[in-house]
């Protein structure tokens, strides 16, 4: 029993202290997987979050759907989905939450956290001050939880500001923005002058369900009454709910950090008087059913402070995809600004012009510049207005968490500052080191060190593309369209598409590649071929009588009346088709057409379609396509890019294998195994009902064999992208044996096999 009598004693919160080698302030997505990632790399981390959950804007306190380069598939960034960490929690979400349930998605990322014993996590903890050893050094925080009215005092040698607002950043003095650039600060045409604003706003958004019976709703006094006072309000529909309202959004005058309070109240005021023009206005006689099921009680915040690295992304680096020799992550979201009267206003709800391909982020963007141990994640990196736009989207910012935990071992490794590892030799062990990880950075060639990279590979088999297949579906040419093909350097495959003619035509095909290497836009022209169609045929045989490079090709056929393309249900990795149309979440057109003189540039949309739908064209390739060689296994990326960079074995072996071979025993004591989760997918947390639970293309089943037979793993119904196996005890062997299994409906595909002592 505790009793106090009272008295004039001085009382004093509970302090507890903790040391730690690394304390990450903000449980977003990016601090969850900087904490994640620095913690499997063998680091004490604390992760501090001022919520009862973790996941940020993409939590259930806020239910933002996530995005990042995938652009919800309507961009021309291929096989672009975010690697590592936050690809665990996407791939997991699918298999386990299929609905998007946002509760669900909670869970998933606790676990996510829960599972690494070297993190300590405090949630509803406020950071409320930076103790610093100097001006330029961070030796702790203070931070007090309203839960078990705890004062904590947090010491580590390195820190890492993933809190949104960027609270460390600012009460340590790390330099920051607020605002827009004008544009000549960095020669940015898209930046935004006064009236179009300076900042992006908040937005909370409702959920609704149908009871199946009348339900009224009696509106709060602080409703908005008059509901023209939104320009866009005909927009709103009675199904409409959750983030599909994004444009629900205010605050882009105000200070979003000091004045979002304020905001919030203005915001239920919207949301109650959207909901009460819905239920009674008698313009939706189908919401008589509806019930109003949750309003958001914390906004989604967009845009507040932006800090100050050793160098600022810029609309230049984004548009023209600038090359860095410090890359560690990417973007490719669009540029997406939105006018800072947010829902009051009569301008468009959002602009998004697009780069022609996904971009770099260099690791300079990723620390403060005069706060010598601070690192940066989220939306805090460092980037103008204009460039924020598009970095600003959650899974880029989860991207950057990986980055940047894994930069934090580093640093601790080699007692060094995250500037320190701007060192060459530094950087390439970092790139290296998250490629192995599972994490994607374009356009950086990463060597290999592992005992897999020293081994002769070879393959019960592999595939060979020569035909897909016809089932029972066929395209129409009312839009141009093309297939997608992974090609090796040499003579280009004739090409037969099976066809259905209903008029006689003149069916036109072009050989096209990137005029960028790395891009996925058919804007250079190899060669051209033509074929006359009568009504009594039935395929369309295309030569094109040209070398071509390794890497991607599009077979083009023009739009074209009374033809109609038929499709295959074979579905194989690093192959797609794609249609010149558009994506109405973040186009207008199938062209993007943006004004002269803002720096973006104008191209077309080639976009996939999402499953079931997007199934291959049924054609014939002589010379059979043949990409998918067991040598890719040891080369990298572990996705499609310039190649499919996947072993496929052929459609009839009965027991895919893929064998690694020495010429003297090794010790072995981890394996990792990198399978395909289509990147491809954009596979957005909520909202958005996805075709499946687990991709085809995924192994579902595998076997790791050494020596002599003897078995070190069994894994069945997988579905994870990239599997880590701890030997219990090393082993030496010459020979390691991967066994796969298919069973989700389309060939096996293996990006890499990486073999470790420990």
């Amino acid at each position: 029993m505790i009793e106090s009598c009272g008295g004039g004693e001085e009382r004093h919160l509970y302090n507890e202290i903790i040391t730690a080698d690394f304390v990450v302030v903000g449980g977003g997505l990016s601090g969850v997987c900087a904490a994640v990632t620095a913690a499997r790399e063998g680091l004490d981390v604390v992760l501090i979050q001022d919520r009862p959950v973790l996941g940020g804007n993409a939590s259930s306190e806020v239910r933002m759907w996530t995005v990042g380069a995938t652009s919800h598939m309507s961009n021309n960034n291929r096989w672009a989905r975010e690697g590592g960490v936050i690809d665990e929690i996407l791939v997991d979400n699918l298999y386990r939450n299929p609905d998007g349930n946002s509760l669900i998605f909670d869970m998933i990322v606790l676990e996510k956290v829960r599972a690494e014993t070297r993190i300590r996590v405090l949630l509803n903890t406020a950071v409320f001050r930076a103790v610093m050893s100097s001006e330029r050094s961070i030796a702790g925080v203070q931070g007090f939880c309203s839960q078990n009215g705890t004062l904590y005092d947090i010491q580590a040698p390195l820190f890492c500001d993933a809190s949104g607002d960027g609270i460390l950043g600012f009460l340590s003095g790390a330099a920051y923005r607020m605002g827009a650039e004008s544009k000549d600060e960095f020669g940015e045409g898209f930046a935004p002058d006064q009236a179009y604003g300076e900042l992006l706003g908040h937005t909370l958004y409702f959920y609704s369900k149908d009871t199946g019976r009348p339900v009224p709703f009696v509106a709060p006094d602080f409703a908005l009454k008059d509901i023209t006072e939104i320009p866009r309000y005909r927009q709103f529909k009675a199904s409409d709910q959750g983030c599909a309202l994004w444009w629900i959004e205010y605050g882009g005058r105000l200070h979003t950090v000091r004045q979002s309070e304020e905001i919030k109240w203005e915001l239920w005021k919207i949301i109650y008087g959207v909901w009460d023009y819905i239920k009674n206005s008698g313009n939706f006689p189908e919401a008589e059913t509806l019930n109003l099921e949750w309003v958001g009680t914390v906004p989604g915040k967009r845009e507040s402070r932006r800090f100050e690295g050793d160098y600022m992304l810029t609309q230049s680096d984004v548009v023209e995809q600038r090359q860095h020799q410090d890359a560690v992550a990417y973007g490719g979201w669009a540029l997406d600004l939105h006018p800072a009267d947010g829902v009051y206003s009569s301008e468009t709800a959002c602009t998004q012009w697009h780069s022609q391909g996904v971009y770099q982020i260099p690791f300079r963007t990723m620390y403060s510049r005069n706060i010598d141990n601070l690192f940066l994640t989220g939306r805090l990196i460092s980037a103008s207005h204009v460039a924020f736009g598009s970095t600003r989207v959650m899974l880029t910012c989860a991207l950057n968490g990986q980055a940047v935990g894994m930069a934090a071992a580093q640093s601790l490794e080699t007692k060094q500052t995250p500037r320190d590892l701007l060192a060459p030799d530094q950087m390439r062990r970092l790139q290296s080191r998250l490629a192995a990880s599972g994490h994607y950075i374009p356009g950086c060639a990463v060597e290999r060190d592992d005992l897999a990279a020293m081994a002769e590979v070879t393959a019960s088999s592999e595939y060979a593309l020569d035909a897909l297949p016809a089932g029972k579906d066929t395209a129409d040419l009312s839009c141009p369209r093309a297939l997608l093909l992974p090609l090796t350097a040499g003579p280009a495959p004739a090409v037969t598409f099976l066809v259905e003619v209903e008029q006689d035509a003149e069916l036109v095909a072009e050989l096209c590649i990137s005029a960028r290497e790395g891009n996925f836009i058919p804007d250079k022209v190899l060669a051209r071929s033509k074929v006359s169609l009568g009504r009594d045929d039935t395929s369309a045989r295309f030569v094109f009588d040209t070398l071509v490079p390794d890497g991607y090709a599009f077979v083009v056929l023009h739009q074209t009346e009374g033809v109609r393309i038929r499709l295959s249900d074979t579905r194989i990795t690093g192959v797609l088709t794609v249609s010149q149309t558009f994506g109405d979440r973040v186009a207008k057109s199938s062209i993007q057409t943006p004004p002269a003189n803002i720096g973006i540039d104008s191209f077309p949309f080639w976009i996939p379609e999402r499953r079931p739908g997007g199934k291959l064209f049924a054609a014939m390739f002589d010379p059979p396509v043949r990409p998918f060689g067991a040598a890719a296994v040891l080369k990298g990326p572990d996705r499609p890019a310039q190649a499919a960079n996947a072993w496929l074995p052929a459609k009839d072996d009965p027991m895919p294998a893929l064998t690694l071979r020495w010429t003297e025993a090794r010790t072995v004591g981890r394996i990792e195994l990198s399978f395909d989760t289509d990147f491809d997918h954009g596979m957005e947390s909520l909202l958005i009902r996805h075709p499946e639970r687990v991709i085809p293309f995924c192994a579902s089943s595998y076997r790791l064999i050494a020596d002599d037979g003897v078995e070190l793993a069994f894994v069945h119904q997988n579905y994870r992208t990239r599997n880590v196996i701890r030997l219990d005890q090393p082993i030496q062997t010459r020979t390691l044996t991967l066994e796969i299994k298919q069973d989700n409906g389309a060939p096996p595909a293996v990006f890499a096999v990486r073999v470790y002592a420990q």
